[in-house]
């Protein structure tokens, strides 16, 4: 007897199905990445795809390292105090025992290299050495030549060796514009010839030297700049010298977009002299300027005058020092040429722009009276003003 048929109740055949359909699906589930696999693995090396010719832009710049980064050299400084080798350098960029790393350039044919003065200040004042790495591998012994601490400047020269670099080409800082391309080669954490690219983001910095004096006129680049960049080229699309990388701006002591070079006009002003004379000409009255934290503990606003140096413009144009009996103060100068003097900068900058040999209107304030005093401005060390 047949079964008949229940309404609501599928046959047993389609419950068959419906199954078999289902474990069929769940098997192909299963198996697909290992079907896949099988079928498709790529078991031998790919074919190369063909890419094409290189953007003009990358073709550019390929071509400006493989013309500059010849030119860069890798400089160490070791303190003689420290009994070290001069290579065994705990953190490649920054100062680790006495050693210091940085970049340089390749300045002339006769073997000058230009760097900053902190990369070497601390060998050369402590009678210690330094050496040059060439883009070659060739480790060269080298000699200071001269240092200028208030442009951040040195020049150092090679010794003897199988073939020295040829110079970078030199451009000017006086044309630049912001937003033109930069490009910084140099050798940050101890990395050799690391290429760094970027725009120029502000001209007209000011940045901070030495014995209080302040440069003018910095370059601004947001090309990544770290610690063992110091020293080293700023190069513009042409792959001229436009700046000397000598600081970053970040707290935590990388880069953070923010880097500032010395401009080249500065830099092919100060280099030859250094050659020449082993220092810099630098303008002064000849003065010694108190300190900046003593003069604002006792709000003074403006620069005092410690002590006139004999036989200075400020000696023959009258300024008084401090009273070495009574510990009066004398002279505090309040303005130079047309702009107000607050700072020990302040009037750095206006001598640095009167320049050697010219009149300089001081402001002048004694004893409550304030005079003008007209001067001219002459070489003083740098320790002076």
């Amino acid at each position: 007897m047949r079964d008949e048929f229940q309404p609501g109740r599928p046959p047993d055949r389609v419950l068959r199905w419906a199954a078999g359909a289902a474990l069929v699906l769940l098997a192909l589930y299963v198996a697909q990445p290992y079907v896949t696999g099988f079928l498709y693995a790529a078991r031998t090396p790919r074919a190369v795809t063909a890419r094409g010719d290189l953007a003009p832009a990358e073709q550019a710049t390929i071509a400006l390292f493989a013309r500059a980064s010849p030119s860069v050299v890798h400089v160490f400084a070791q303190g003689a105090a420290q009994g070290r080798a001069l290579m065994g350098v705990d953190g490649e960029g920054a100062e680790q025992g006495g050693a210091q790393t940085g970049t340089g350039f390749v300045w002339d044919t006769a073997g000058h290299i230009v760097t900053n003065n902190h990369v070497v200040a601390a060998a050369t004042q402590s009678g210690g050495s330094i050496a040059v790495r060439l883009s070659s591998g060739e480790v060269v012994a080298a000699s200071l030549v001269g240092a200028a601490p208030s442009y951040d400047l040195a020049v150092i020269r090679l010794g003897r060796t199988g073939s020295a670099p040829q110079p970078l080409a030199i451009g000017t800082s006086a044309d630049l514009k912001v937003g033109q391309s930069t490009y910084a080669i140099g050798n940050p954490f101890g990395l050799d010839h690391t290429l760094t690219t970027g725009v120029i983001s502000a001209l007209q910095r000011r940045l901070p030297t030495s014995e209080g004096r302040e440069l003018s006129g910095v370059i601004q680049t947001d090309a990544a700049i770290n610690p063992g960049n110091s020293g080293g080229p700023l190069l513009d699309s042409a792959g001229r010298l436009i700046g000397v990388n000598t600081a970053i701006y970040s707290p935590s002591g990388t880069s953070a977009g923010i880097g500032f070079a010395i401009p080249v006009d500065v830099v092919n002003r100060v280099v030859p002299e250094l050659i020449r004379n082993g220092r810099t000409r630098n303008p002064g009255i000849g003065i010694i300027a108190g300190q900046e934290a003593t003069a604002a503990r006792l709000g003074i606003d403006g620069v005092v005058v410690l002590r006139v140096l004999r036989g200075s413009p400020a000696a023959s144009a009258g300024l008084r020092g401090v009273d070495p009996q009574t510990g009066d103060i004398g002279d505090i100068i309040v303005g130079a040429g047309d702009r107000p003097v607050h700072r020990l900068a302040d009037l750095t900058a206006a001598m640095e722009t009167a320049g050697l040999g010219a009149s300089l209107d001081l402001v002048v304030e004694r004893d409550g009276r304030t005079r003008r005093v007209r001067l001219t401005t002459t070489d003083v060390a740098e320790s002076r003003l």
